[in-house]
């Protein structure tokens, strides 16, 4: 596919860029950094056993959590048009919003503002901050440029405001213009499914490749470390997390409604990435060490990016669109519950964030 093609290309020149501007910085830090070498819950012996369970759960539940909407329609209460399903997923939007809020921004910033980096740049300015508003804009370009290139594609074409102006609504305008140029005006205008389909597909690609940034970095992280006593919090938490992250993705991308092949190949990559990092992390844990001048910078400008691209995707993406959609427009109690169930998801990960 042409637009994730192009995606893939825009996270490789972030992280090319990225590599560049950090390479120069690294090569300075404090040497009177705390290795932690005197916590007695560093153990190599017994935190391995805890990371291969740590991988057969989180993967485990995150292919339940992301698969489960996959299959909802079978299910009449989590039906994609029901009022559950919509509470569903506003309250795994808030489970998103709070993953940005909660955890992977206030981690960036401990980590960019750690007392093992020298105070010149890194004490002197918000780089954490700085980074997410960067990335927030940024996936609000790929957003846009990817719904431009879909449009461009398909042949969707806008409705004209006209119809706006005499109070008649988006989806009769549509039938009304498609019905009267179908006669050999030679426009071409797409329906409303068809415009709807082609946000629903923008949104499960960007809000996967945000998550994808997050679980490289999660498993990475606790592949690496050695301290058993955060492992056995971080393997609860975790598998929580990306239960509810996983059924927000699986709501997108079955909105979306991809074909079967690319939606359990987009559910894969989610479920498999933050395994893969713990292996990896395993990988590298004779050589890592996560308080490292390299792994604070490098680690927590990644965590940066990915709060910027989650925290715009939940707000804009998710919970917007579905607040100032038709369906919850129509129905001011359905849109209190809806906000309580985001507000639900927030503080879920709130007390989460009290381990993780």
């Amino acid at each position: 596919m042409a637009t994730t093609k192009l995606v893939m290309k825009l996270v490789y020149i972030l992280l090319i860029l990225f590599t560049f501007s950090v390479s120069s910085a690294i090569a300075t830090a404090p040497e009177n950094c705390d290795s932690g070498s005197e916590n007695p819950c560093i153990n190599k012996a017994k935190a391995l056993p805890l990371k291969i369970v740590a991988i057969v759960a989180i993967l485990t539940t995150s292919l339940i959590g992301v698969t489960s909407p996959l299959f909802s329609r079978y299910i009449s209460f989590l039906r994609p048009d029901g009022n559950g399903f919509m509470i569903v997923k506003c309250f795994s939007s808030g489970i998103i919003l709070g993953t940005g809020f909660m955890h992977v921004l206030p981690d960036s910033f401990e980590m960019l503002s750690s007392k093992c980096l020298s105070d010149d740049p890194w004490h002197k300015f918000p780089f954490a901050g700085f980074v997410a508003m960067l990335s927030g804009l940024v996936t609000l370009a790929i957003d846009s440029i990817t719904t431009s290139l879909y449009t461009g594609k398909k042949g969707v074409g806008p409705v004209p405001n006209e119809y706006e102006e005499y109070g008649i609504d988006q989806e009769k305008a549509i039938h009304i213009v498609g019905h009267n140029h179908s006669h050999g005006h030679g426009v071409v205008l797409a329906s409303k499914d068809d415009g709807q389909l082609l946000r629903y597909r923008v949104i499960a690609m960007v809000l996967e490749l945000g998550i994808l940034f997050h679980s490289v970095v999660i498993g990475l992280s606790l592949g690496a470390t050695n301290d058993a006593c955060t492992i056995k919090g971080l393997i609860i938490a975790l598998c929580f997390h990306h239960l509810f992250e996983g059924i927000g993705l699986g709501g997108c991308i079955l909105q979306a409604d991809f074909t079967n092949v690319k939606k359990f190949l987009m559910a894969f990559f989610f479920a498999g990435t933050t395994p893969c990092g713990i292996f990896l992390g395993i990988a590298l844990s004779s050589i890592y060490r996560d308080n490292s001048p390299t792994a604070l910078i490098t680690i927590g400008l990644l965590n940066a990016c990915s709060a910027g691209m989650l925290i715009y995707m939940a707000l804009v993406d998710l919970l917007a669109t579905e607040f100032m959609g038709s369906m919850l427009q129509g129905s001011i109690k359905l849109q209190i519950k809806c906000f309580m169930a985001a507000l639900f998801g927030c503080a879920v990960m709130s007390v989460v964030a009290v381990w993780a």
